[in-house]
């Protein structure tokens, strides 16, 4: 009983540190590396597979390369052709020809991407089942609109949200920089939303490493986290749609999102019924419309019937909410893991060799950019606009939270496939860099260190800035629910 009791305990705790998506990842790189070497496709071949193969149907991937390469050649031709070379990747660019990428990204992933796609894994997995996480990121978002959250009070968010700005503007300015300055901008300008994104669960991981519990930090981070993830589904939906929006398919959203509201108004709890009615509703609207289809819940999440608070997005206490939005998380929260695990693995696969300038613009944006920008325009909040920091916050912190920032992986990595979709070497770089981005951890932990910052110092600036005291209570206490499932 006792070895089931630690073997469900390491299993929840795989899944609480999302390192289920980690595994996922590590296990793609091998698997793409190792079948790189012995010259096999099989990594290309898993990620390309025809579901319909598992009851008989379908074609073998082989069998579509070969007879569906010369259709998808021209589309891969039209999303190159005019490009100039990037550095290290001369051929596919050069001539307007789908390059080989030694691990299968040729004109056999886009042929099996582009007939039958419906039954690919990669489109299950990247537009199906990774709606469900991005549903749950909008569940954070809108619920830390409400009162209590993160985001209800504008004087105590306003700070950390000129922060977001400055950490998706300053990662932006520094990879298209990076463009002009090597020329690839033709090339790898497309990237530019890479860098821009913050991963919730990683960040927060190294935050509490560095900074202790309860930090206003963290808070702080949090809050610059939440909205990073609001503006990257923006970004997401207006800068990368599949193919030019066809508006009139969002009539069918606000069909869906009606519909919802129908459903609330008439007392409906269960989550199912939202989901299996307005939600695949709004979902086939985004796939027709062109908007990326992996948003296609988001819609309706603000119209499930919920908690008129926020306890906040760590909170223990959520667990004991059984509201129809909370329930939809309780529900979905371990098989996202296990999505994301999937999504590790089918989007990670890249070969060492991939590295490129791609790799180091992605690399720069998140290393550089993000703390940068942090750090510039909280400077510019406090000394040009005279807002407030958290009490316990000065800039040692600031600097340090904006390398923990850095750490975009997750969504930095999804939005790696929506800006770049030929699979080769362009999209390998740019996941490399994606990958690369852990390195903030270790970095922002060297940097604390050379700054002096540790654990619980903020409690000797919070007795000194009694001042500060109302503002140091209120962000404490989003820190205090931030840290409280410990």
């Amino acid at each position: 009983m006792s070895g089931q009791t630690k073997n469900n305990g390491m299993i929840r705790f795989l899944i609480d540190n999302s390192l289920l998506l980690v595994s996922g990842a590590v296990i793609a790189l091998i698997w793409a590396n190792v079948a790189h070497k012995n010259n096999s496709t099989s990594y290309q071949d898993f990620i390309h597979y025809d579901v319909r193969t598992l009851w008989g149907g379908g074609d073998h991937p082989s069998h579509d390369a070969e007879t569906q390469t010369n259709d998808t050649d021209d589309v891969v031709a039209t999303d190159l052709a005019p490009a100039p070379a990037e550095t290290g990747a001369p051929d596919a660019v050069e001539t307007g020809e789908p390059k080989k990428s030694g691990h299968g990204g040729d004109a056999k992933g886009a042929a099996a991407e582009g007939h039958h796609h419906w039954y690919n894994l990669s489109f299950i997995i990247n537009d199906v089942l990774m709606a469900l996480f991005f549903a749950i990121a909008a569940k954070e978002v809108w619920e830390s609109l409400l009162p209590g959250g993160a985001l209800s009070n504008p004087r105590k968010a306003a700070t950390p949200l000129l922060a977001t700005l400055g950490g998706i503007v300053g990662p932006a300015a520094f990879y298209i920089a990076g463009g002009y300055i090597t020329g690839t901008h033709d090339v790898l300008g497309q990237g530019w939303a890479v860098p821009c994104a913050t991963d919730i669960a990683f960040s927060y991981l190294v935050a509490r490493f560095i900074f202790g519990a309860g930090h206003p930090a963290i808070a702080f981070l949090l809050l610059l986290a939440i909205a990073d993830d609001a503006a990257g589904l923006l970004i997401l939906a207006v800068f990368y749609p599949s193919a030019p929006i066809n508006p009139y398919w969002l009539l069918l959203t606000v069909g869906a999102m009606l519909l919802a509201y129908l459903l609330k108004r008439m007392k409906v709890h269960s989550h199912w019924v939202y989901f299996l009615g307005p939600g695949i509703l709004s979902w086939f609207s985004f796939y027709q419309a062109h908007i990326h289809p992996a948003l296609g819940l988001v819609p309706i999440i603000p119209l499930l019937p919920h908690a008129f608070t926020d306890l906040g997005i760590f909170a223990r206490e959520e667990l004991d909410r059984d509201d129809t939005l909370n329930e939809f998380e309780h529900f979905w929260k371990t098989p996202v893991e296990c999505i994301l695990g999937l999504f590790g693995l089918a989007n990670a696969g890249v070969v060492l060799s991939s590295l490129g300038t791609g790799t180091w613009l992605v690399v720069v944006g998140l290393l550089v950019g993000k703390p940068v920008g942090i750090t510039l325009m909280t400077l510019f909040a406090e000394k040009g606009l005279r807002l407030q920091k958290p009490a316990g916050m000065d800039y040692r912190h600031v600097v340090t939270l904006g390398m923990v920032a850095g750490i975009g992986f997750t969504v930095a990595l999804f939005v790696s496939v929506a800006a770049f979709k030929v699979p080769g070497d362009i999209q390998d770089s740019v996941k490399m860099g994606a990958l690369l981005s852990f390195a903030a951890a270790p970095l922002a932990i060297l940097i604390g260190k050379m700054l002096g910052v540790r654990p619980g110092d903020h409690l000797d600036a919070s007795v000194a800035g009694s001042s500060d005291e109302s503002s140091s209570e209120s962000t404490n206490g989003d820190a205090t629910n931030a840290s409280s499932h410990e």
